[in-house]
């Protein structure tokens, strides 16, 4: 019997769900990489002059956020919050999930304690033909895929 046929998942279905916010859709959501320093390590002793490689910090890069300019002021109103000082107030939870043929959730990425560190007004031309775009940068202090 031939094994069952599985296809990747297609970049263009996807939902992000933030803490709080009803954000309708996105143009384009990057989902950040994960990433882990290395110490090297030796000590004078050792008789090969090639150093151990321990793991040191992971860090995680940004998320970033692009949509159509509408009358939406909550992801705006969100970065304003880290703005004026109230980051403790600004921190949330994000999900982003892409989604099967059907539209159901296929694969999740999970992060915590997000927060939005540079917005990016749209950049405006008379004579282009082209939709405005805001642009939001979120960084977080943990990634985890789930599904």
């Amino acid at each position: 019997m031939p094994a069952q046929r599985i296809d990747p998942l297609k970049n263009f279905r996807f939902i992000l769900e933030i803490d709080g916010i009803t954000q309708a859709g996105f143009r384009e959501v990057t989902i950040p990489d994960s990433a882990q320093d290395i110490v090297e390590y030796r000590e004078g002793n050792e008789k090969t002059a090639t150093p151990r490689k321990l793991p040191g910090q992971v860090k995680y890069g940004n998320i970033t956020l692009k949509w159509g300019v509408t009358d939406s002021l909550e992801l705006y109103k969100w970065r304003e919050l880290v703005e004026s000082g109230k980051i403790k107030d600004a921190r949330r939870n994000i999900a982003i999930i892409i989604l099967d043929d059907e539209g159901n959730p296929a694969a999740r990425w999970e992060f915590r304690d997000a927060w939005p560190s540079k917005y990016d007004a749209p950049d405006l031309n008379a004579t282009a033909n082209e939709v405005a775009i805001e642009t939001l940068e979120i960084v977080h202090e943990g990634m985890k895929r789930v599904k």
